[in-house]
């Protein structure tokens, strides 16, 4: 039941911020900051768990590994953009949390480029001569 402790940290976090962002809005925007960043401790657990599912799955089915490799490292660039865009965000700062984001997708495309070619390459291949 790990999504009850993460939904009861996150209640009581936004209490608090209610309470303390007329008063003290750095304390409040610090406290939204290490709640995201407590769930996302208490979830790397899991997150390990479901890459050596993978790593085991692309095993078994002669995967190479830096193809797998590959695709979890740009799903991890999107969370990790997307949760640090986000964080700017709660401190109003938009501007700079679509720069985060434009960052991850400019990223996350530098890092499909390999994966592409071998695509490329395979179609090419099996189109007749």
């Amino acid at each position: 039941m790990e999504i009850v402790q993460i939904v009861g940290l996150s209640i009581f976090a936004t209490i608090l911020v209610l309470v303390l962002k007329e008063q003290k809005p750095m304390f409040a925007f610090l406290i939204t900051a290490f709640t995201g960043i407590t769930i996302f401790l208490f979830l790397i657990g899991k997150i390990a768990m479901v890459i050596h599912v993978l790593e085991d799955l692309a095993d078994k089915a002669s995967i190479d590994m830096i193809f797998l490799k590959t695709i979890l490292k740009i799903i991890g660039i999107a969370y990790i953009a997307e949760f640090g865009a986000q964080i700017v965000r709660d401190a109003g700062q938009e501007s700079i949390a679509s720069k985060i984001e434009l960052s991850g997708k400019i990223l996350i495309m530098v890092m499909a480029i390999p994966i592409v070619s071998v695509i490329i390459e395979t179609v090419v291949k099996l189109l007749p001569a």
